[in-house]
């Protein structure tokens, strides 16, 4: 088979999609919409001006210090996987021309999970925002919070409320991007406080996973957790399309500027 003619299956409605029009629409399924994965690399490439990224804290990565099993070996395979040290990329970038302060999260790396280095990103990503009075972009994924890090991990929640609390004093602007999935102490500490939280189409955010709240055997209706009903209900202030993302956040940041 040909590299053209290969095909991967929707995760949503499992059509047969062509490597070639999967990478060209932006890991969009062209049937259904779902949105699929995207990297923390890929991310970056598509909301910022080209060549534009100077990293800062890729020096950062987790210990295994509480000896959990089997996590050293976990860390070791999505290192070589994602290529990254840790679950985020940050540092400083240009979107519309207008330099920023960036963190995105990565999915492959531990599920998005945050442990002591995300907060630690985060913290000194919104820090060197403030510093330098810079608009900052979140972009969240998260599957919870790291228990092969425990309390290590649980603290992250209020270092980085402590550092947006922070932020928000200054009158700056903080736009928090919220993808799927997007759970545990991520969306209860950085992830929603932002000036402006928008969510790509069908995100799943919330703080316990539906598997947690069913098995509670409460009765879940068919969009819980979604973007679109967190949008109704407040949490979020819009749903943006990923093809339309980069132009939304140079929009807001050029209001905001």
């Amino acid at each position: 088979m040909s590299e053209t003619s290969k095909t991967i299956p929707c995760r949503n409605c499992n059509a047969q999609i062509a490597t070639e029009t999967f990478a060209k629409n932006l890991k969009v399924c062209p049937h259904c919409d779902y949105h699929h994965y995207m990297s923390a690399h890929e991310r970056l490439n598509l909301i910022i001006d080209v060549d534009s990224f100077e990293e800062y804290d890729a020096n950062l990565y987790s210990i295994d210090s509480l000896e959990f099993p089997e996590y050293p070996e976990k860390l070791e395979r999505d290192v070589a996987k994602t290529g990254l040290r840790s679950e985020m990329l940050s540092g400083i970038v240009n979107i519309g021309g207008y330099p920023t302060a960036v963190a995105i999260g990565d999915v492959g790396f531990i599920g998005g999970t945050c442990g002591s280095v995300i907060g630690e990103k985060v913290t000194r990503c919104i820090e060197r925002a403030l510093e330098n009075r810079l608009p900052l972009v979140i972009v969240s994924v998260s599957g919870g919070m790291r228990m092969q890090e425990g309390t290590l991990a649980l603290m992250q929640m209020a270092k980085t409320a402590a550092a947006c609390a922070e932020y928000a004093k200054s009158g700056v602007f903080y736009i928090s991007v919220v993808t799927d999935p997007t759970f545990g102490g991520a969306t209860a500490s950085y992830t929603s406080l932002g000036d402006v939280i928008v969510a790509e189409p069908g995100a799943r955010v919330g703080f316990a996973g539906p598997l947690a709240v069913a098995s509670l055997r409460e009765e879940l209706p068919e969009d819980f957790q979604k973007a679109e009903a967190l949008l109704e209900h407040g949490f979020i202030d819009s749903i943006v399309h990923r093809a339309d993302m980069r132009q939304m956040l140079v929009d807001l940041i050029a209001f905001a500027s």
